[in-house]
């Protein structure tokens, strides 16, 4: 009988674990407590690939930081999901700021960050130009980058289940089985599920489990972080990540531009208390702070054009860096919680240590690799990028490619019908696979026509279709008959 691992927990490190264990072979089960992958902490964040300057000498994030950055570029060739590297700076403007720029090139030269520089004024200027002219200084990070957190876990799914994954979504755990010190079954809202092994990649709720594991952890609050977006036509204000001298409790609140073109701004840094882990709420304090910050760095941004604005939440603990180790008390049971910023970043690294290191190092387990493990994924074809040659050609072998649903981001029909086929159910499912609904009309337009879609492809009424979780629905039933 294969060894059962189980993987709770389908954000972005869950995603990436479960895929590193289905290169071995074993039994793979990922539980995801959400009807999709990445809709946890993975989706609303700053999507950004930290080149590891920021992180303290010696902590657990210093020690993935800079090598998970590392393994992007080649995760993304496997993947096919789309990276940039915009590189970043850290702007000072007086000369506290600058001390703290030189602490930070330091401390990225023994993170073992490659490439940092120390840029004078006119060196900055050059290259952002909308940047705050009373600049004095920055720290130039040419590794740091952006890209889809979502995707990233949507993609590394999909590649685990062609690889023997075993999914399973909209179940939340409530119990743990165990027996001699061991977990022998998890307990879901749903199911039960024999195991041998327990990862815990929860987010913010991986202290609950933990606790209700009878395992060892470290107590999680959420730190809320409120985004602005804005329109395209704003993309190009700056080309990389514009940061603020950090503090002790934030990165500070930034310029960047996202993978799809668009300019995101924020976040402010809140800490909640342990029992606000579903407060998701914007304020107009929040986001007056975003606003009055950025132009700092860089005025004259132009405010009317923004598109949505948004908050997300990061578990935070006293210690405030990663918990990833395997339980004393619970023998079979890991835990990788606390994956505040740069969580993302280090995922690949953190995957690939917890099945290396802890389960056969530590744990002693006897996995071996698979023969026929294909590491590769091929990302949803994306028409308007085509010539207008091949999207010709390809309008003639399926005519659902020349019918535009989204105009906003230019997603046909043909794009709708494929995420559905990979395993999108809602419409944010359609929306994370497709990029449809993320423009300027935030699906005002479009949604009434995925919906329909989703509707015909699933075999289901529309009332019965939602939005992101089960009770989230859109329509009601029909006006007439």
């Amino acid at each position: 009988m294969n060894l059962r691992i189980a993987v709770i927990g389908a954000g972005v490190v869950g995603s990436l674990i479960a895929r590193e264990l289905c290169k071995y072979d074993v039994e793979v089960l990922l539980i995801e407590k959400n009807l999709d992958v990445g809709w946890g902490v993975t989706k609303a964040n700053s999507a950004i690939l930290h080149a590891g300057y920021d992180d303290p000498v010696g902590s657990v994030r210093s020690k993935f930081c800079s090598v998970g950055n590392s393994m992007y570029t080649e995760l993304s060739r496997e993947l096919d999901f789309e990276i940039k590297r915009t590189g970043s700076y850290v702007l000072a403007f007086n000369d506290e700021e600058i001390a703290v720029l030189h602490k930070l090139l330091k401390q990225g030269e023994k993170n073992n960050v490659p490439g940092l520089e120390l840029h004078d004024r006119d060196t900055i200027l050059s290259r952002e130009p909308r940047v705050n002219p009373e600049v004095k200084m920055g720290l130039w990070a040419p590794t740091a980058g952006i890209t889809e957190p979502w995707m990233v876990a949507i993609a590394a799914v999909e590649n685990a289940l062609e690889n023997g994954l075993k999914l399973f979504l909209n179940e939340e755990v409530v119990d743990f089985e165990r027996q001699n010190g061991r977990i022998v079954e998890i307990v879901t809202n749903r199911a039960k599920h024999r195991v041998d092994v327990v990862i815990n990649a929860a987010g913010l709720f991986a202290d609950e489990l933990a606790k209700r594991a009878g395992a060892e952890f470290v107590p999680l609050h959420p730190r809320k972080g409120e985004y602005i977006l804005l329109d395209k036509k704003l993309g190009s204000t700056v080309s990389s990540i514009i940061f603020p001298t950090p503090t002790e409790k934030s990165k500070g609140i930034l310029v960047l531009p996202t993978i799809d073109g668009g300019l995101l701004l924020g976040p402010t840094a809140e800490d909640l208390p342990s029992d606000r882990k579903h407060d998701l709420s914007t304020t107009s304090q929040g986001l007056e702070a975003v606003k009055g910050f950025v132009l700092k760095l860089v005025p004259g941004i132009d405010f009317s054009m923004v598109v949505k604005t948004f908050a997300g939440l990061r578990p935070e603990s006293p210690q405030k860096d990663f918990f990833i180790r395997a339980s004393d008390s619970v023998r079979n049971f890991v835990n990788v919680m606390a994956m505040r910023s740069p969580g993302l970043t280090a995922a690949p690294a953190i995957a690939k240590y917890v099945v290396e290191e802890i389960l056969q190092q530590q744990l002693g387990l006897k996995l071996s690799l698979k023969n026929d493990f294909n590491p590769l994924r091929k990302g949803i074809k994306k028409y308007a990028e085509l010539s207008v040659e091949e999207w010709q050609r390809a309008v003639k072998e399926n005519p659902a490619a020349g019918r535009m649903v989204c105009f906003c981001n230019e997603v046909t029909e043909a794009e709708i019908i494929e995420a559905i086929r990979r395993g999108a159910r809602t419409l944010d499912g359609v929306k994370f696979r497709t990029r449809a609904m993320f423009g300027r009309c935030q699906g005002g337009f479009c949604m009434s026509r995925i919906l329909k879609i989703l509707e015909r492809q699933l075999g289901l009424d529309a009332s019965k279709i939602v939005l992101k979780s089960p009770n989230s629905w859109i329509v009601d039933g029909k006006v007439r008959e």
